[in-house]
């Protein structure tokens, strides 16, 4: 059959020069980050052992299991987690990437493997059968051609062996490929994605850019101008969007969005290089907007997870230094530390103090702890709403179960119970905080098991620190500068789209203090606590009857002091001017309240305002009473001198 010989022959070579396709695939998708264009330049020559070794490891975790009548290649036990050690993040990006690479191409790579005969292998144990298919998926993206030495790293003996085993059957494993096209009738490699994987990757390609600007740095106004003389517009909304077009969020006034098709032009400008604009998913930009609108000047945040460390830049940017605290938790090692302060530093962030411990073995009194008023929680979630995984996983620090979960388009029962039970007790664990007073909540899970389910049995468990006021739902606020439009619902949720990923945000607040049903001791107890009566205690009768005295005694002899002005019970700026509404209501309906709420709060001050005047025309007839009172001494001083 000469004519089959011909075609196969033929397939074999455009297999030789089109297995790109893949690595082109790839780029497309990303648009390229700094990093991910690096890794094309040099990934047609290969990568160092490590790599290989940590991909390796990767994928042993998340390669797809199938049934014992089905399993034709076998990988070995792989019930402990693997140990990875990165020689930097560049080093960390890749062997992601190629882990998933071949998680996305399995199916086919173990076809190529046994079509062509190059597994099983004697010399070859199943524990390495992970390093066989990832090398053989590199090999292929580099047309089958012989990988490059790296002379800074020691060679690793199992990956010289598999190379120089993979490159000495080239030929037979080129041909299994052709056939492969040929039996599925595939015009490219694209054709072996899964349509789930490929959706996917076309939407990620699609989704415009956010980034948030580093204020430490540059305002608003010289982005805006810096935008403008390189040729960009900006334009109301993303619907807006030509190329060279770009707007400011909706929802956070920091945060601009580009079209996708920017994204490797500008992340070379040296707004990006500097640190003045940072790349970021939405989502923890809406998480840190949320936390500094329940925040009065002076009050000190908790922020439960490590995560990414731009959300930890982001929200002291917010903070501005001042008097505020920003506490971290769970930054086990030293290396870690020293890592995240000199990012910091560089940053221009100097408001961060970084906690040992995690967040669930913080005790709720602990004194270092005893100003922050905000808990922001980021747990660790199933994060089948991001847009882009890959880059969630690396900037999060995430588990790379999620390429899996993500391959397969859905999240485990038994998964997704853990995960859920994990987040119920860091929530829980929230409300025991008796200083704090309000909690943001925020996930980028699409399931309600994980999202309103967790928050609904947190705030039925009755837990509320001690002596604590119950908390309550609360729509999110996320700036008093932006133009956001409200949810329909007390939660703020965005599903994944064309135009964003999806999260997930629950705002809880303390209930405040009122006069009805609660006992005057509680009420004492809070106002004491507030400082709004001085300290008067009601054990102590006998103390406060003497300063009353004192205080006769100071008025008598002119001294003219100011009484101390008391804070409103509710925080009144316009960042924390919110309705409160049962979780029934829609956010809509609250914003209407707004207004008259508002209108109260200025009534109030102007209360303080004349209440103040009146103390002080109060003060000033003192003086005339005191000179009489000198008059009256004197006149008697007169009469007991004269004869």
């Amino acid at each position: 059959m000469p004519g089959s010989k011909s075609n196969l022959v033929s397939s074999h070579e455009d297999v030789i020069n089109d297995t790109s396709d893949l690595s082109e695939i790839k780029i497309s998708d990303e648009k390229g980050s700094v990093a991910k264009r690096t890794v094309t330049l040099i990934e047609k020559d290969g990568y160092p052992d490590s790599v290989y070794m940590n991909a390796a490891k990767i994928f042993q975790g998340i390669h797809t299991e199938k049934s014992k009548d089905k399993m034709l290649v076998r990988y070995g036990d792989n019930s402990e987690s693997p140990v990875l050690a990165f020689k930097d993040e560049h080093s960390r990006r890749v062997s992601y990437e190629l882990a998933f690479s071949a998680l996305k191409y399995q199916d086919l790579l173990e076809e190529i493997l046994l079509d062509s005969g190059v597994y099983p292998c004697q010399s070859i144990p199943d524990e390495l059968t992970s390093l066989l298919v990832v090398m053989l998926y590199d090999l292929q993206d580099r047309k089958f051609e012989a990988r490059k030495i790296f002379d800074e790293e020691e060679p690793v003996e199992e990956v010289q062996e598999i190379g120089h085993y993979l490159y000495s059957r080239r030929t037979k494993a080129a041909a299994a490929l052709a056939r492969c096209r040929i039996k599925y009738d595939a015009l490219s490699i694209e054709h072996f994605v899964p349509e789930t994987i490929w959706k996917q990757e076309q939407r990620v390609s699609a989704l415009p850019f956010y980034v948030w600007i580093n204020t430490f740095k540059i305002s608003l106004e010289d982005v805006i101008r810096d935008l403008e003389t390189k040729g960009l517009t900006k334009v109301e909304s993303v619907s807006d969007f030509d190329h060279y077009t770009y707007a400011v969020d909706q929802h956070c006034h920091d945060v601009l969005v580009f079209p996708s098709s920017l994204k490797e032009e500008l992340l070379n400008l040296d707004l990006f290089a500097d640190c003045k604009l940072l790349l970021q998913d939405k989502s923890r930009s809406l998480a840190v907007h949320s936390a500094q609108a329940l925040l009065n000047a002076g009050d000190d945040i908790i922020v439960a997870h490590t995560g990414s460390y731009l959300t930890i830049a982001h929200m002291s940017v917010l903070r501005n230094h001042g008097m505020s605290t920003i506490f971290v938790c769970g930054v086990k090692s030293s290396a870690k530390e020293e890592e995240l302060r000199n990012i910091f530093s560089h940053m221009g962030c100097e408001n961060i103090q970084l906690l040992h411990e995690d967040f669930i073995e913080l005790e709720p009194t602990d004194r270092r702890l005893q100003k922050a008023k905000v808990i922001l929680l980021l747990p660790q979630c199933s994060g089948l709403g991001v847009g882009n995984p890959m880059e969630f996983i690396l900037s999060e620090h995430r588990d790379a179960g999620l390429l899996r979960d993500l391959f397969q388009g859905f999240v485990s029962e038994d998964k997704l119970s853990i995960l859920a039970e994990r987040q119920l007790n860091e929530l829980i664990h929230a409300l025991k905080f008796n200083k704090v007073q309000a909690i943001v909540y925020c996930t980028c899970s699409v399931y309600p098991q994980e999202n309103e389910l967790v928050v609904k049995k947190a705030l039925e468990s009755g837990v509320e620190g001690d002596k604590g006021q119950p908390y309550r739902l609360i729509p999110p606020v996320f700036s008093t500068c932006s133009n956001s439009e409200a949810s329909t619902e007390i939660f703020f949720k965005m599903e994944p789209s064309e135009i964003s990923s999806g999260c997930f945000v629950a705002v809880l607040e303390r209930e405040k203090y009122s006069s009805k049903k609660v006992p005057a001791k509680d009420i004492l107890a809070y106002a004491a606590e507030k400082g709004l009566l001085d300290s008067i205690s009601e054990e102590k009768p006998k103390e406060e009857k003497k300063q009353k005295v004192k205080r006769r005694k100071r008025n008598v002899t002119g001294t003219d002091r100011k009484p101390k002005a008391a804070e409103p019970l509710h925080h009144q700026t316009g960042a924390r001017v919110k309705a409160e509404v049962p979780v029934s209501k829609a956010v809509s309906d609250t914003q209407q309240k707004h207004v008259p709420r508002t209108k109260a709060v200025s009534d109030t001050e102007k209360h303080h305002v004349c209440r103040t005047k009146a103390v002080s025309k109060t003060q000033q007839k003192h003086v005339p009473r005191t000179k009489a009172v000198s008059d009256i001494q004197q006149k008697n001083v007169q009469n007991k001198s004269s004869p």
